[in-house]
C-alpha cells in the first residue's frame, strides 16, 4: 500500500491549520505557498475534505479555511481514508463481510487482516495534535 500525494498533501494541509488554529481562516493561497504545494493541487482536495466535515469555509474577503474541529479530535486514519479511499492491503478486505470467494479457505487471509488491522490501529492512533506535539519535542518543523 502506497499513499499518494493526496492523502500527503492532504495531511500536510490539515496540519498547516491545526499549527495555525488561531489564526482564524486561512487562505488557500497561503497554505499553498507556506507548503509548497499547488494551490490547483489543494483546491483538488478541498472539497473532500469539506464535503466530509473536516473543514470550515468562510468564502469571499477574508475568507478561507480552517479545521471544524480541534486539532486532537482529527485522526490520521480517518484523513487518509477521505482521500485514500479503503486502506486495506488487498482488494478482498475492501468489503466486510469479505465478499472474496476463496475466503473461507485462503491460508493467507490471517496475515492480510493482521495487516490490516495493524495499519488501522496506527493510523488511528496518531492524531495532528500528536503530530505538532511529536514536531515540537523534536524542534522540528518540517510537515
Amino acid at each position: 500500500m502506497k499513499i499518494s500525494t493526496k492523502g500527503r498533501y492532504a495531511l500536510r494541509m490539515l496540519l498547516e491549520l491545526a499549527i495555525h488554529k488561531d489564526e482564524g481562516f486561512i487562505a488557500l493561497k497561503e497554505i499553498a505557498e507556506r507548503q509548497g504545494i499547488s494551490k490547483k493541487y489543494l483546491e483538488q482536495i478541498v472539497p473532500l475534505l469539506s464535503k466530509s466535515g473536516l473543514l470550515k469555509i468562510n468564502r469571499g474577503y477574508q475568507g478561507g479555511y480552517m479545521l471544524a474541529r480541534t486539532p486532537d479530535k482529527y485522526t490520521v486514519g480517518e484523513i487518509l481514508r477521505i482521500t485514500e479511499g479503503n486502506l486495506a492491503p488487498i482488494s478482498c478486505l475492501d468489503h466486510s463481510p469479505n465478499e472474496c470467494q476463496r475466503a473461507d479457505t485462503c491460508m493467507t487471509l490471517y496475515v492480510w487482516e493482521g495487516l490490516y488491522a495493524t495499519i488501522t490501529e496506527y493510523l488511528d492512533g496518531i492524531t495532528l495534535q500528536d503530530i505538532i506535539d511529536h514536531n515540537m519535542n523534536e524542534n522540528n518543523y518540517c510537515i
